[in-house]
């Protein structure tokens, strides 16, 4: 199954409490922090949450 890298570009402080939740959940803690997932549609909707947050690129 395909992988998708997700990156935090930007800070969640002063964000919805939804927002930075779905960044927890993701596994992203601090601002450049990476983590690898799979590319299934329920990580896509987290992603698709916080895009202004994050950046993705495929591996």
């Amino acid at each position: 199954m395909p992988q998708i890298k997700i990156t935090l570009t930007k800070s969640p402080i002063g964000r919805k409490p939804e927002q930075r939740k779905t960044v927890v959940a993701l596994g992203l803690g601090k601002l450049n922090s990476s983590v690898v997932k799979e590319d299934t549609a329920a990580i896509r909707g987290m992603v698709g949450a916080v895009s202004h947050l994050v950046t993705v690129e495929e591996v």
